[in-house]
């Protein structure tokens, strides 16, 4: 392999060099990922909406809170991790890299396993709490028990993947989704179409698609010894490491448990409208995954970028990357967003051949297209402030946004809308409620962002003992 190739491949030091260049390069890689990862399940809804039908695709949606709360520990384990991984990165610090790599592996074990006995004794219960109607609520079930069982290879993908962004390197992560994503994509065909398994099939697609991937993690970063070592010594329990990455990605699990269960109370609202606005709302929430991608990609590059500076004491470079980061957020946010309402009802023709389902899909999806701008801004000074070590201040922002703010709303919108022509209110208003928190969320975000406590929140010095 040629320097030029490895290079592509390897890690990439954003300490030095013009702040914008080093944040494109770094996220248009993660852009395309998070794209691919973001059609397994755009992919699951499109070959259920087609093969199987409407309720089916009401099915697949109305499960995802549930699959995302109790996805939780991976999500903070991964970020968490790294945080870590790229101020230790920033900072030189092979051993106290190494052992972070180790434990973070241990630690989504222990996670994976949770997840699994969890997930399968929970499900059930909490789609009846939830109103589910009978006429989904066996396949919800279905489609969550493998997600839940055969979770592991998300789990190893998060954390393994999350590793390689931490320390610069998209490219790979990227490379390895594409191919899982393609593997998804057929097998999905073959389970649905050829096999006849319906809403299982999909979930066992995506879960062999992402064993997949993590496996293919994994041998890049077995072979990536100039930068850390993967050895038995490091993947032992090590207290120090260890609750570092819960104490940073704990606020961020805390965070996504506390989006998924609004999701989960807002679930509820919606479910009350019937089965055509339930499999509305999944089509909205697909394509509302595409058009957050490119405030994702930036939020998660500007933790990257924040945590190797901060690592390395770069204080001015960071706040001179955070303006122009997020600036092209907004820009790449603003094109996308824009294609999106431009091509918006054959785009939610794709999901389902019911035109009332298309109208009402397209409806909801020109309410939310402000507050992608919103988001963008958003995420991206949410992502300096984790890179700097500070993960408390998004966490306790999304608190508000949602439970104090977005789920009562919604309620009280849709039932002061309450009339003879909408005896049960106006369901357009829960998506109302989404786009005035996120709003409010991105007011608050610059505030805490201009108040700069998170300067004082670094945990990657280079004088950092490693505790064997």
């Amino acid at each position: 392999m040629t320097n030029s190739v490895k290079k592509f491949f390897g890690p990439v030091d954003m300490t030095e060099g013009v702040p914008w260049k080093k944040i494109v390069l770094f996220t248009v890689p993660m852009l395309l990922g998070n794209i691919a990862q973001q059609l397994y399940n755009t992919v699951d809804s499109i070959v259920v909406g087609k093969y199987v039908g409407d309720n089916a695709l009401a099915a697949v949606g109305s499960a995802g809170p549930i699959l995302n709360l109790l996805l939780v520990l991976y999500v903070g384990i991964s970020i968490g991790a790294g945080i870590m991984v790229s101020q230790y990165y920033g900072s030189r610090n092979r051993e106290a890299l190494s052992y972070t790599i180790g434990n973070s592996i241990l630690l989504m074990l222990f996670a994976t396993v949770f997840v699994a006995v969890a997930g399968s004794l929970v499900t059930r219960p909490l789609l009846e709490l939830l109103h589910t109607p009978d006429s989904i609520i066996d396949w919800c079930a279905s489609y969550l028990y493998i997600l839940f069982i055969g979770g592991a290879g998300l789990a190893y993908y998060n954390i393994l993947s999350g590793v390689l962004r931490g320390l610069g390197d998209s490219v790979s992560a990227l490379i390895y989704l594409l191919v899982a994503c393609v593997l998804n994509i057929g097998l999905d065909l073959l389970f649905v179409i050829q096999f006849q398994m319906g809403v299982a099939g999909v979930a066992l697609a995506t879960s062999i698609a992402q064993a997949v991937s993590a496996a293919l993690c994994a041998v890049k970063l077995y072979r990536m010894k100039d930068f850390f070592d993967l050895k038995a010594k490091y993947i032992k329990w090590n207290s120090q490491y260890a609750m570092n990455v819960i104490r940073l990605g704990l606020p961020s699990g805390v965070t996504q448990a506390i989006m998924s269960m609004s999701m989960i109370v807002v679930q509820s609202l919606t479910n009350s409208f019937g089965e055509q606005f339930i499999a509305a709302n999944v089509i909205v929430m697909r394509v509302d995954g595409f058009a957050m991608m490119p405030n994702f990609s930036f939020g998660s590059a500007m933790t990257t970028y924040a945590g190797q500076n901060v690592g390395a004491n770069s204080y001015d470079r960071v706040s001179k990357g955070a303006k122009q980061g997020t600036f092209l957020a907004l820009g790449v946010s603003a094109f996308i967003t824009g294609g999106i309402l431009l091509v918006g009802r054959p785009l939610m023709g794709i999901f389902t051949d019911t035109a009332e389902l298309v109208e009402l899909s397209f409806q909801l999806m020109r309410i939310l297209a402000v507050g992608y701008l919103a988001m963008a801004v958003l995420q991206s000074l949410a992502g300096v402030m984790r890179g700097a070590g500070d993960t408390m201040t998004p966490m306790w922002i999304s608190v508000f946004q949602t439970v104090i703010l977005r789920v009562p709303l919604a309620y009280l919108m849709v039932y002061l809308s309450k009339s003879p022509e909408y005896p049960q209110g106006r369901q357009e208003l829960i998506i109302v409620s989404m786009l005035i928190s996120w709003i409010v969320g991105m007011l608050i975000t610059c505030f805490f962002y201009a108040r700069g406590k998170w300067k004082t929140k670094a945990v990657g010095r280079p004088s950092e003992p490693v505790a064997e």
